[in-house]
């Protein structure tokens, strides 16, 4: 059991996912980051400054908020004014249970992973429940061995 709960860590998701990231400045607009979300298949961009490695996110939910709030023109806006501001991070060393369980509580769907002040990557709950259905089927064929050689 603790090699299992050794490997239920965020770095293992990246590990298999890679740590690309795709960004948007703060000023760039939300129409620019509509065409981002939807030229790469994605539904959450970070925000990023020189200042600090995470400054906001952006969503789709944020983008559709802001137009059924403020109308079309919210496209011309910059992003900064509709991002998320308070983003909940993790580290490489996270345990997914924890990612799960924050995504949960708090009704979001990306966790960008911050170490030692550097962006490592971001992790979705599609990445979660991908990497949760992996284990489980390998749990299942375990369990399976151990019935047929029992």
């Amino acid at each position: 059991m603790r090699l299992r709960e050794a490997n239920m860590i965020v770095n293992r998701i990246l590990s298999i996912k890679g740590n690309n990231v795709v960004s948007i400045e703060p000023d760039r607009t939300l129409g620019e980051a509509a065409k981002l979300l939807s030229d790469r298949k994605i539904g959450a961009l970070l925000v990023c400054d020189d200042r600090q490695p995470v400054s906001g996110i952006v969503s789709e939910r944020d983008i559709v908020r802001a137009i059924s709030d403020h109308g079309a023109q919210a496209l011309s806006e910059p992003v900064s004014r509709f991002m998320t501001e308070r983003v909940v991070t993790c580290t490489t060393k996270t345990q997914i249970n924890d990612i799960m369980e924050i995504m949960t509580r708090e009704k979001f769907r990306h966790v960008p992973v911050v170490e030692n002040g550097s962006l490592m990557g971001i992790v979705s709950i599609g990445d979660v429940v991908k990497l949760r259905l992996e284990e489980i089927e390998a749990e299942a064929q375990a369990i399976k061995e151990y019935i047929a050689t029992a």
